[in-house]
């Protein structure tokens, strides 16, 4: 009876406990801040793998590609989108050198870049959409959950137009998927896989590393620059003088 009794007055405690405990695992890390691209590291696996494009696409991809080195040989840069055209995803994950801001909130993950000020959203529990409830655009439309201490994204309706990973092309059926997790103290971690059945052989994959910036506030990026233009060609040029 008096080792009932002692197992019962444990089970409050221990009920706490175990509650404590599971709140903690099932909270999820701290993403937000501004992150900068890892220079060196961020292409990751990319450097091992080429996406594995269709017949079809291939041929228009890898004349793409050759009209670029032929551009940066004669040190010129080869316009592939309108010059205030924004990146759209996946591209805006990182470009160049410029940072990108996280706002975590438990139903909502915000990340703004600097480079053109792009908004993506990604809404946290929700279902993912069908394709024709969907408005393509720039960004698409992303749900994400937490599995762990890693965010996965799944991100749909991104119209055909806006070029993926180094121009490639996609269509209206392309899916990316994020896993996107802290590292270290100040690194982030977000692997990209690719999947298009109507342009892709197989799903292409990639990584890109962030560093963290503390106390960084980002600055306003606009594409005023009505000097560039793009000449028939598709070489950007800058005007000498107003025509």
């Amino acid at each position: 009876m008096m080792a009932t009794q002692h197992r019962s007055a444990w089970l409050p405690g221990i009920c706490t406990l175990i509650a404590v405990v599971n709140s903690a695992a099932q909270t999820p890390p701290d993403i937000s801040g501004v992150w900068k691209p890892a220079m060196g590291r961020a292409r990751g696996t990319a450097a091992a793998q080429a996406p594995a494009l269709k017949p079809g696409y291939k041929e228009s991809y890898e004349a793409l590609r050759a009209r670029e080195r032929e551009a940066n040989a004669r040190g010129e840069q080869l316009a592939t989108r309108g010059l205030c055209e924004p990146y759209g995803m996946p591209t805006m994950m990182q470009v160049a050198v410029y940072p990108m801001e996280i706002i975590q909130t438990p139903k909502q993950i915000t990340i703004i870049t600097e480079a053109f000020s792009e908004v993506r959203r990604i809404y946290l529990g929700k279902q993912q959409l069908t394709p024709d409830d969907i408005d393509p655009g720039y960004y698409g439309h992303s749900v994400g959950r937490w599995e762990g201490d890693t965010l996965t994204v799944d991100t749909i309706g991104i119209k055909p137009s806006v070029r993926g990973y180094q121009e490639m092309p996609h269509s209206e059926k392309m899916r990316v998927t994020e896993r996107i997790r802290r590292t270290g103290q100040g690194s982030l971690e977000d692997r990209v896989t690719i999947d298009d059945p109507i342009v892709l052989e197989r799903p292409f994959s990639y990584t890109l590393s962030y560093t963290f910036v503390p106390d960084y506030e980002m600055v306003e990026f606009v594409c005023e620059n009505n000097r560039e233009y793009v000449d028939e060609h598709g070489i950007v040029r800058m005007k000498l003088h107003d025509k």
